[in-house]
């Protein structure tokens, strides 16, 4: 084996989710690869057949899925922010919870000084963590 990269199936937004979340979170951060459906599909011209992203040196690779299916993503599956400051959790919080729902609303528990969870506009959950 040579790695395990988290893996996300985006409906047609691919594209648009990795250049938000790139966006958010600069340091580290970048698109690295998109390949793309041509006209002769299988997929809709220009949606991503395969591309991958880096955010805080985190690889993780994502298509947008070309058949129609019963499920999306769940919030058993999310990604967890440590974040290094107050201010940086509460932008954080509120780009990502925008379009989206919060699961745990901001607040101090006992696990932590300053937490949320949060799912955004894309579907995808996150929890952000500012550590006592």
């Amino acid at each position: 084996m040579e790695k395990a990269t988290p893996f996300l199936m985006f409906e047609g937004n691919a594209e648009e989710a990795m250049k938000y979340y790139t966006s958010l979170i600069e340091e580290d951060s970048e698109i690295t690869s998109i390949s793309r459906y041509g006209e002769n599909g299988p997929g809709k011209e220009g949606s991503v057949i395969q591309a991958t992203f880096t955010l805080k040196g985190q690889e993780f690779m994502c298509i947008d899925s070309n058949i129609q299916h019963e499920f999306t993503f769940t919030p058993s599956f999310s990604i967890f922010l440590t974040c290094s400051s107050e201010a940086e959790l509460d932008h954080l919080f509120k780009k990502l919870s925008e379009d989206g729902s919060v699961l745990m609303p901001l607040g101090d528990y006992s696990f932590s000084k300053k937490f949320a969870w949060t799912v955004d506009k894309f579907g995808v959950s996150w929890q952000l963590n500012l550590p006592n």
